[in-house]
Parts: structure tokens; sequence; C-alpha cells
């Protein structure tokens, strides 16, 4: 079927720091293959925007000049992963006004002021790192001392929230958004579009169109900055944890356990979900992800990360390139002919 999204997107991510300060989820930043992504993601792919995240502020530019360009609509989502809230109202002042030295060249960029706090941020909930704290989400009891201790998370996450937007505000005159985890009750005041970053999952399979509905009470455009799955037999039912099937103590990484790739799940996870979208009259959509460099494919299937990753494209080991794409490195799966069928259709 057709879809009605004006948001047809896909995330992109030029280098996220998530397990401690050396370890980059992108190591490789080529200006030159990201200029050529970007061509690909509006051309190839019929993307209309980019949600283009990362910690570093050159590279976040970098990429949304290229993107730009293309006439895609870039979302400029800065992610200095546990920072304390001195530090990250900090990033976002400087990174509110790269933001809007972009805006000047183009109108269409939104800045995304943080993605799942909660989680990614010092503060909130018990935990030094991003996994500590995701941690304590999942075991109800230590959520529970965690709330005594430090009151309810939403209630902090709203403080802060409004204190971004006040100081992004000053510095940047375009949309304003928030890529939340559906586990936080957002004060949608604060910002210009509802954007929850919403994977379905075998919790919330029975009620994901119900709570997908709640978004809209705001009146405001809802859309999803995050939806995907991984590529093996059961990833559908894993959504945003999927990824969590990754051995990174073992050298060479491998996968923890016997797990059947397969190319289809992603697919038919991106139909299913692109028409609930299209029903419920969701503004847009991002797919999560373009590329994920620090999960390669591997011909052994122990070794092979690709099918614990959510992007479009298997990246290649060892300086490889793929032959669809010349000079890329990287191949496309099948999801990416799907995802470009889907976002071809008006």
């Amino acid at each position: 079927m057709g879809h009605n999204l004006q948001r047809k997107g896909i995330n992109y991510d030029v280098g996220t720091y998530t397990r401690g300060k050396e370890k980059s989820s992108r190591d490789e930043f080529d200006p030159s293959i990201v200029q050529r992504e970007m061509e690909i993601i509006k051309q190839e792919l019929h993307c209309s925007a980019v949600r283009i995240s990362g910690r570093d502020i050159p590279r976040l530019v970098a990429a949304s000049e290229f993107a730009l360009r293309q006439g895609l609509e870039v979302w400029f989502s800065p992610a200095l992963i546990d920072e304390d809230e001195h530090g990250m109202l900090n990033y976002f002042e400087e990174c509110a006004k790269a933001a809007e030295a972009l805006r000047k060249q183009s109108p269409q960029v939104v800045f995304v002021a943080g993605c799942e706090l909660t989680f990614f941020m010092k503060g909130f909930i018990d935990g030094d790192t991003s996994f500590d704290r995701i941690r304590t989400m999942m075991h109800p009891w230590r959520l529970l001392l965690s709330t005594v201790r430090k009151g309810s998370f939403h209630k902090s996450l709203n403080r802060f929230l409004a204190k971004t937007a006040k100081v992004v505000r000053q510095h940047f005159q375009g949309e304003l958004t928030y890529a939340s985890g559906p586990w936080e009750q957002v004060d949608w005041e604060l910002f210009d579009i509802v954007s929850v970053d919403y994977y379905r999952d075998e919790h919330n399979y029975k009620h994901y169109r119900k709570k997908l509905r709640d978004y809209f009470k705001s009146g405001k455009p809802v859309v999803i900055s995050e939806f995907g799955c991984c590529t093996y037999r059961g990833a559908e039912n894993k959504g945003g944890y999927g990824w969590n099937v990754v051995d990174h103590n073992s050298t060479p990484k491998r996968l923890k356990g016997d797990f059947i790739r397969d190319e289809e799940v992603q697919i038919r996870y991106m139909n299913e979900l692109l028409d609930i979208f299209h029903e419920e009259q969701v503004n847009g959509a991002f797919w999560f992800t373009f590329a994920m460099p620090s999960y390669p494919y591997d011909e052994e299937p122990p070794l092979n990360l690709d099918t614990a990753s959510y992007s479009v494209v298997r990246t290649l080991k060892g300086g490889q390139t793929g032959a669809a794409y010349p000079g890329m490195p990287w191949e496309p799966k099948a999801s990416f002919a799907a995802l470009a069928e889907l976002f071809k259709q008006p």
C-alpha cells in the first residue's frame, strides 16, 4: 500500500560512544563516503528525512550539510552518553548553535534534544552507565529502590527537558523535539513535535496500537523516531533489545548462541509497522538504521554480527567494498530494497 507519511526517514549514526569514551560505533568517518550515503538515502531509498545521531559536533554538521544538499530534512540528534545535567546542558547549547548555522543554510532542520535520556544520561535512575540503568529499569525492585532514592524519573526528566528546551531555543529557531522512550512520560508542551522510539516486541504486541494513539493527545504531529528489528528469526519479538545477543567479552566478538539469520524478518516487521503508522496517521517514521559498522558481516555464522544488526546494509570487514555500490564499505540487505519500494510509493 502507499504510505501517507510526511516524513519517510532513516536513522544515520556518525559515531556514538555507548561503551565508554574510547569505543565509537563508527571509527571511520570518511566525508566522501558520508556524502555518497546521503545521496543513496535520498535517491535510492526515497527518504525525505534522515535522523543524524552521534557525539562529535563537526561530524554531525558535515553529515547534515551533505543531507541538506540532497534536499533531505535533517533531524539533528546529538548524543552524549553517560553525562550529567551540567555537561549535557553545555553540550546542547553548543549543538544548538551548530544546528542554527545549518538552519540558516536550509530551513529543513529539526533539533532532537536528546534520546531516551533516562537510559543514556546520568541522574534520573540508579546506574553509572547506560547498561547499568537499563538493568535497573528491567528489574522492578531495583527501579523501586531507585525511585525511593531519587524520586520519580518522569518528574526529574521533565525538569531537565524544560531547562534543555530553554537553552536550545535561545540559540536555535527551528522545530524542537525529543526522542522519547515509551516508558517515559514526557511533557510535550515543551516541544513542537512528539517523537518516540517505538519498537514493537512480544511485550507490547497486543497494545502497541492503543499506546501509539495516546501520543496524539497533545494535538501535535507524532513521529516514530526509531523503529526496526534485527536480522534473525525471533528478532521481531525482541524489538529494541534484539541487539543484546552479542558477547562483547569474547575475542573475536560472537553471537551468544545459535541464531538463524533471516533477512525476511526485517521486511515483514517493516511492512507491518509502516501499515500501522499509515492507518494511525503518524506524521513520519525513521527506520533504525542505515548502517551498523561495529556489527560487521562474517561468513562464519557465530561471528556474523550483522545478524544482530538493525541496518539495511551489511558492513564488510577489512576495507572490502561492495559490488552493488562500488566504493561503499557495505552491501545492501533485502530490507534495503523493501524500504526503497515502500518509500517510493506516493
